[in-house]
């Protein structure tokens, strides 16, 4: 169970935008007069910068079904219609993916969405879309900060506040994009069984209304506390998905079986395969490259984070796909979205988007683009999986693990080491090269390699490895543990 900081200790936490929004915990530093602030500010730079290319005066207002979110949202919404305004308000929770897609679709001028996305219960937060369909451009959140210390624009007039159901056009877009038919059609012969643990989270009911087929879903109950846990696509926080899987099997049934996961807000996947086998995007990426190329013709630029598998690259270069590498961080390959054609783009910790949609991650659409694929090729996650791996003559397998540093002042020296005395070696291997657009990523002569990067707002090393064999990463990242414990 998480336990819940002192409110004293975020108490004048000033309000900082991160990678995908503000977030705070709820009734210290995320608190309604704060939100009323920022919505009502984010209006007026939202119309600063696409004002003049939509014509529109409308903000999208949306929440997702954390403690709160529904009373969050109005408030928000009339912030905005106060600032002179109008508004869509969500009439219930949807994935966050549905209001950047209702944002593009209504001509507005961007959406406000009241999420914490895959953190704990004890936070909340607010993400700002941008007419386009998209996460705003760090630019546009650092005038949001910039504005609040000023006195708000005021408004002579107010603003309209109306309602709106995000799902149906929503899943409209979703389904025209994906043979839902041969899935349907897979669900009711029993050739294929589906499990989604959608984390008392926002994607709860999404793939019924989708599919119109029976699935198993997992946890679609409204919960403030996340069954103790948080709502992140990880193998700790879904043991009832595994033990379901397992069941399932163990009791002789026969056919396909694929289970999902979706975050707290659907921006975020994962999948369990037939046997009860944990798949991150690391391994869910490749399969949707060859599934896209092969089954629906389709072409364009691959864009992976430099965390992504070195098997992104060889199922890119097997389809003849340009390739496209970003720091960490989906705002990257969403930027890169907006200026390039791109077939999909994606980074391990669950977030996929692809160019034909919006320049979003979608959680619900990457489902269903995984249940088409095993539908029709007819075979199991990992034996697709599997047979990419043969097909490019690579083995490999990855862990990540975030390592808690004692201070900032730990976290500043272990950082200056690394920029005057690199490793050459690291467990036992030579180091062929570095690569540092985001951290530090060691890549080793027998191919595998190990990224040492920083959080930017706490005392946290994040370490990823790659190599040949589990054995091998866990002794990577032992190694990597050893030395950042040793230079401390």
């Amino acid at each position: 169970m998480t336990v819940a900081p002192s409110p004293a200790q975020f108490a004048n936490k000033p309000i900082k935008f991160g990678t995908d929004g503000w977030r705070g915990v709820i009734a210290a530093d995320f608190t309604f007069e704060r939100v009323a602030k920022v919505a009502g500010l984010a209006a007026h730079v939202l119309n600063q910068c696409y004002g003049k290319t939509t014509g529109s005066r409308t903000v999208i207002v949306g929440y997702d079904r954390r403690f709160l979110s529904p009373e969050f949202a109005q408030t928000a919404a009339e912030a905005v219609t106060a600032a002179g305004f109008d508004v869509l308000l969500s009439e219930t929770f949807a994935p966050t993916p549905a209001f950047s897609w209702a944002a593009k679709q209504q001509n507005a001028l961007g959406a406000i969405v009241i999420t914490a996305s895959h953190n704990p219960a004890i936070y909340s937060g607010l993400k700002v879309k941008g007419a386009f369909g998209g996460s705003v451009a760090p630019e546009v959140t650092q005038k949001i900060e910039a504005m609040l210390a000023q006195t708000p624009p005021q408004s002579p007039q107010a603003g309209t506040l109306q309602t709106f159901d995000p799902w149906p056009s929503y899943c409209q877009g979703l389904k025209s994009k994906v043979n839902i038919e041969a899935i349907r059609q897979a669900l009711t012969s029993g050739q294929l069984t589906v499990f989604a643990d959608v984390m008392h989270g926002a994607a709860a009911g999404g793939l019924t209304k989708l599919l119109a087929a029976p699935i198993q879903e997992l946890n679609g109950d409204a919960d403030p506390l996340f069954g103790g846990g948080a709502p992140e696509p990880l193998p700790k926080y879904i043991p009832d998905l595994f033990q379901q899987i397992h069941a399932y099997k163990q009791a002789g049934n026969e056919g396909l079986r694929v289970g999902l996961v979706f975050d707290g807000d659907s921006d975020r996947v994962a999948a369990v395969d037939g046997q009860g086998n944990f798949l991150s995007t690391q391994f869910l990426i490749p399969i949707l490259i060859d599934h896209l190329t092969v089954k629906r013709g389709m072409k364009g630029e691959i864009v992976k984070t430099i965390s992504g598998s070195n098997l992104i690259p060889l199922i890119a270069q097997r389809h003849g796909l340009p390739l496209f590498e970003t720091p960490i961080g989906y705002k990257y390959i969403a930027d890169r979205m907006l200026e390039s054609q791109v077939l999909i783009g994606g980074e391990e910790s669950g977030g996929v988007g692809y160019g034909h949609h919006i320049p979003e991650r979608d959680a619900l659409l990457s489902a269903l683009y995984v249940l088409e694929a095993v539908v029709l090729s007819g075979l199991d996650l990992s034996a697709l999986y599997q047979q990419l791996t043969e097909q490019a003559g690579f083995s490999a397998a990855y862990d990540r693990i975030d390592l808690p540093l004692v201070s900032m002042e730990v976290r500043s020296h272990l950082l200056e080491h690394l920029k005057t005395n690199p490793p050459t070696e690291v467990a036992g291997r030579s180091v062929k090269n570095c690569l540092t657009i985001d951290g530090y990523k060691f890549q080793l002569e027998d191919d595998s390699w190990l990224l040492i990067r920083f959080s930017g707002t706490e005392p946290v090393l994040r370490l990823y490895c790659e190599a040949s064999s589990l054995e091998q990463v866990h002794k990577t990242l032992d190694w990597a543990k050893n030395w950042a414990d040793a230079i401390a």
